[in-house]
């Protein structure tokens, strides 16, 4: 029996080549809406999600990121947007709910046509003082420890291939 989600999570890649075509508004909020829709701890909804399109700012957390990971190269990989995925430090499920927004994120993306990727760093990147208030300054109040910048964009080159699920990672307990 064919399901035509079940085929979106099996096709789903991380894409790791971008043009610079903007993801419209109206794909791009379905997107985040989906990320908002994820399971939280009891429906705390500890987590949060930052659009940021804005290319100078995308630029600056780029280069922030590649900072942490001491590369020369672009780590969002010339994706025109990224959605950091922020978890609230007082809930005490909110990595575990801020890894579902991301998961959301993906699906969602790869069901309308978009590409993404999870890129790690974002805990060391706004834990950075300069990256807490520049959150400060868009409004975002309190405590939040990065969890996830989701790049999403349109695939520049061909669309990886499916790997092998590895052996080994199901067990049952009959």
């Amino acid at each position: 029996m064919k399901n035509e989600t079940l085929d979106i999570i099996s096709t789903r890649r991380s894409i790791k080549g971008y043009t610079d075509t903007p993801v419209p508004e109206e794909i791009l909020e379905k997107i985040i809406k989906a990320g908002t829709e994820a399971a939280s701890g009891r429906n705390l909804q500890g987590a949060i999600i930052v659009a940021v399109t804005n290319k100078e700012i995308r630029d600056r957390l780029s280069q922030a990121n590649a900072d942490v990971l001491g590369a020369k190269s672009d780590p969002f990989y010339g994706a025109p947007t990224v959605l950091v995925v922020l978890a609230n430090k007082n809930i005490r499920t909110s990595i575990y709910d801020a890894s579902l927004v991301a998961g959301n994120i993906m699906i969602a993306a790869h069901a309308l046509g978009v590409g993404s990727c999870w890129i790690h760093r974002a805990r060391e990147v706004f834990d950075m003082p300069e990256w807490k208030e520049w959150l400060k300054s868009i409004g975002v109040a309190g405590e939040w420890e990065g969890v996830a910048n989701m790049i999403v964009g349109y695939p520049s080159g061909e669309y990886p291939k499916k790997k092998e699920v590895l052996p080994g990672r199901v067990y049952y307990a009959k």
